[in-house]
């Protein structure tokens, strides 16, 4: 039986990050990743392929230039499904090769099999010729991801009624699409083929979604969404979904309205990949979606030497702090010393338009009891945005009125997810207003819209 100090359980951005930073530290790895190649559910079927087909769809519809042109505008008259595997499959195939290069750079080493706990201390890998393996492991690192939430009701074929997984394993451009699930996967899936020109209804049991963003920006988002010819059914409850005669999906809604459509995307929750871990094995278990407790700083499970990271342990469940979750894992597992986190780090919804957002919402602000100012700037207002064609967009600042601190920063628009990486660097840097008002933006810019903002707050700001 070969042992590592450390082993693996997927290869996702927690899985990587925890491998190759514990490589970095002179230990032996091992990456156990079930999939045919590494990269877990990021790469394959999450991250990088919901963002590249986002991209391809705004690149060969001409969205970005409607703005001048007109809505009828499009590059390619005619989109298909093989258009937008075409930059799919060589996105993921760059993204694999870099991973597996990194591996091989730092000495990780990999096995592609289905991992099972034997105990707490050794795992069992089933290779894909059958053939069972025993490996030691001194520490151990869940982060297996998540899988599609498929429950028993509904009719999936992978071809009329699919989850996130089965929509970019062959995707296709339908006639028209019904969303099930006002989640991030959800409202960036329902964008990005709207932006096709695909007829979209988005269906929400909830009276509200994306309840984490401020309350301003999903108002904005919702008149962009409708403006476009988008269907919203907030606090409608799915109670079936039936098939017609030509195999098209009907979502029939709580109340009897019925909604038909050639293709329907069922995304409401994800659950923990964990079902073949034989975590008992080992002493832990799940919650009922297949997620792992750990602690909130060292993320360790209740078995001290194994750590979880990334989507299997819930919120946030973004690329971004899986990868920070993984480094410090593998940080904490061997004694290396950590800085304290910043507080505060960005989400980003790659819908379309973008959202991004750090700090707090002015709801959180309001339920503090902080007494604060806003500042607006719509993107339009930037000579940049004109020069774009933008007719949307815009960012909203939140101060503190006692002392002028940033608080938080939340942007719609084009190029929301980039921008947000100012913000983020004066929020933790505990900035003030006045950064904003001194300091000089490259023009022309959608940065602008800082000082923009900060100048609309800073002329309600009370005067000494």
């Amino acid at each position: 039986m070969q042992t590592f100090d450390l082993v693996v359980i997927g290869s996702g951005p927690a899985g990587r990050r925890a491998a190759i930073q514990a490589a970095k530290l002179a230990k032996s790895v091992l990456v156990v990743e079930n999939r045919f190649r590494v990269g877990g559910v990021s790469v394959h079927t999450g991250t990088i392929p919901s963002k590249t087909l986002r991209e391809t769809a705004l690149n060969l519809s001409g969205w970005r230039e409607r703005g001048f042109y007109g809505r009828a505008y499009r590059v390619k008259k005619e989109i298909s499904g093989a258009d937008l595997g075409v930059r799919l499959t060589k996105t993921l195939d760059h993204e694999i090769e870099v991973l597996e290069h990194q591996f091989q750079r730092n000495g990780v080493h990999t096995i592609q099999g289905v991992a099972r706990f034997v105990d707490s201390h050794r795992l069992s890998v089933t290779d894909t010729e059958g053939d069972e393996h025993i490996f030691g492991a001194e520490r151990i690192v869940i982060a297996v991801g998540t899988a599609p939430y498929r429950p028993p009701h509904v009719p999936f074929d992978d071809e009329h009624v699919l989850d996130s997984d089965a929509i970019v394993k062959t995707p296709r451009v339908p006639r028209s699409l019904i969303v099930v699930g006002a989640g991030v996967i959800g409202v960036e899936y329902a964008t990005i083929f709207s932006a096709l020109d695909v007829q979209v209804t988005l269906i929400e049991p909830r009276d509200t979604f994306l309840d984490f963003i401020d309350r301003e920006l999903i108002d904005e988002f919702m008149h962009d969404m409708r403006d476009r010819g988008m269907q919203i059914r907030l606090g409608r409850k799915l109670e079936r979904i039936e098939l017609d005669a030509g195999n098209w999906p009907v979502a029939v809604l709580e109340g009897g309205s019925r909604v038909r459509a050639e293709m329907l995307l069922y995304a409401a929750g994800r659950v923990g990949a964990t079902a073949e871990l034989n975590l008992e094995a080992c002493g832990l278990k799940t919650d009922s979606r297949g997620r792992l407790a750990v602690n909130a700083e060292t993320f360790q499970t209740e078995v001290p030497h194994i750590y979880a990271a990334g989507d299997v342990i819930g919120f946030p469940s973004l690329a971004s702090t899986s990868m920070e979750q993984g480094r410090i894992a593998a940080c904490h597992a061997f004694q290396l010393p950590m800085p304290p986190a910043p507080k505060y780090f960005p989400y980003g919804i790659y819908a379309v338009p973008e959202i991004s957002t750090v700090g707090l919402s002015e709801q959180e602000v309001r339920e503090q009891g902080i007494p604060c100012e806003c500042g607006v700037a719509r993107f339009r207002e930037t000579s940049r945005g004109h020069i774009m064609g933008l007719e949307n967009g815009m960012m909203k600042m939140i101060f503190a009125l006692d002392d002028r601190r940033l608080l938080g920063v939340h942007i719609i628009g084009e190029g929301a997810t980039e921008l947000i990486h100012i913000g983020q660097a004066v929020l933790n840097l505990h900035g003030t207003i006045d950064y904003f008002i001194e300091n000089t933006f490259n023009y022309p810019t959608l940065a602008e819209a800082y000082k923009i903002a900060a100048l609309d707050a800073w002329n309600r700001l009370p005067r000494n």
